[in-house]
């Protein structure tokens, strides 16, 4: 009975010398290894496949350990991360890596008092000098003070520009694929972040407005610039689908993308295709960052129908990541970058469009259509309107 359903448990011994994607197809069999070899499998075979839209959030300390340059960056560079969402604190520690400074692998088991009288920083096991910091900051602030940054934008529009410098930076200084952010303007991936005042980015921004910098972030367009790419995706016929790595605010934020479609804009939709999430936060305390897929079907977050193909990894970014990202290079071919940030204005333009032709100011109707047509195709060909 059960040899009809299930593959029999029986998996190779491990060898000598043996790939990372084949050690993960072939030993990673039960629990959260079992898990993660869905997940693998789930982004090459089904996320990335005909053009699928995929966006991804960083959330916990990636890039102070390393992984925007080892992971993100050539998940990038491969076509196979199409649009992010990501705390300020790792673009802030991204910065880091593309200007040259140096962290380095410490411990966890430091004396902080005598780090904080010897002006090193500590994050866990990860050491660098206070003046990290302060350059990091000084380039901020000496960037931002650019014609081009004197007005009011979406993080997006703000993070390319910053891209921009940093990519220069790197090239003077004779290094390459360091940084998320450089890489992210090379390649047209629109990086956005949730709660801009919430790293030291934020507050280098926050500290020039008080030297007369007219800059300020746009969080509107951001929710609805977000809103767009995955109804753009879809309204094309393509999949949407989410690697969420830890939770917190960039994972709602990726995720409320259909719900704005949905419910606040009135525009049939049904939700993103595929969802993976590594984590570590349980589902039983009530918070987002652990919240099952199977809850956000309830809030149309996520597609009833491709249920099935939602994981969830119980595991530790850092462990996670970098399995990941040499699975999906080792059994996916590169794709052509969308470069979704070149087609901001227009794919915003569009989802307007739709907002004005079907939402109401009013209250909404509520629908539990799930025998509607699966794609915003549908949507965009429809004469329907709403008062």
């Amino acid at each position: 009975m059960l040899n009809k359903k299930f593959p029999r448990l029986l998996p190779k011994p491990i060898r000598k010398n043996m790939r990372a994607a084949d050690l993960i197809e072939q030993s990673f069999k039960a629990y959260n290894g079992g898990r993660l070899a869905e997940g693998c499998r789930l982004l090459t075979e089904k996320m990335l496949p005909a053009g699928g839209c995929v966006g991804l959030t960083l959330t916990g300390a990636l890039t102070p350990a390393g992984l925007g340059r080892a992971a993100v960056v050539p998940l990038m560079k491969a076509g196979f991360v199409d649009w992010i969402v990501s705390t300020g604190a790792n673009l802030y520690h991204d910065l880091h890596y593309g200007l040259g400074m140096a962290l380095y692998a410490g411990s966890p088991f430091l004396n902080d008092v005598d780090l904080r009288r010897d002006g090193v920083i500590r994050i866990y096991d990860i050491l660098f000098d206070y003046s990290v910091l302060l350059d990091t900051d000084a380039f901020v602030r000496q960037v931002i003070q650019g014609p081009e940054f004197q007005k009011t934008m979406g993080t997006d529009e703000f993070h390319y520009l910053l891209g921009r410098y940093v990519f220069e930076r790197e090239r003077k200084l004779g290094i390459t694929e360091t940084s998320v952010l450089s890489a992210a303007f090379q390649y047209g991936v629109p990086i956005f972040t949730s709660s801009p005042g919430d790293s030291s980015i934020g507050m280098n921004v926050a500290a020039m407005a008080l030297r007369d910098s007219a800059l300020q972030f746009d969080v509107n367009r951001d929710v609805n610039q977000s809103a767009a790419i995955v109804y753009a995706a879809k309204s094309a016929g393509l999949s949407s689908s989410v690697v969420v790595l830890g939770g917190g605010s960039p994972k709602n934020f990726i995720l409320q993308t259909e719900p704005q479609i949905q419910e606040v804009m009135g525009i049939e939709e049904r939700g993103h295709d595929y969802f993976l999430q590594c984590t570590d936060a349980r589902p039983d305390t009530g918070g987002l960052s652990g919240a099952t897929p199977a809850e956000a079907v309830s809030w149309g977050k996520i597609d009833p129908d491709n249920l099935r193909d939602c994981v969830v990894c119980y595991v530790d970014s850092t462990i996670a990541l970098p399995l990941i990202t040499a699975y999906a290079l080792s059994r996916h071919a590169p794709r052509k970058r969308k470069r979704l940030y070149d087609s901001r204005d227009a794919m915003l333009a569009t989802l307007r469009a739709q907002y004005l032709k079907r939402g109401t100011v009013g209250k909404t109707q509520h629908r539990t259509d799930l025998k509607k047509p699966r794609s915003g195709r549908a949507v965009a060909t429809s004469s329907k309107t709403r008062p």
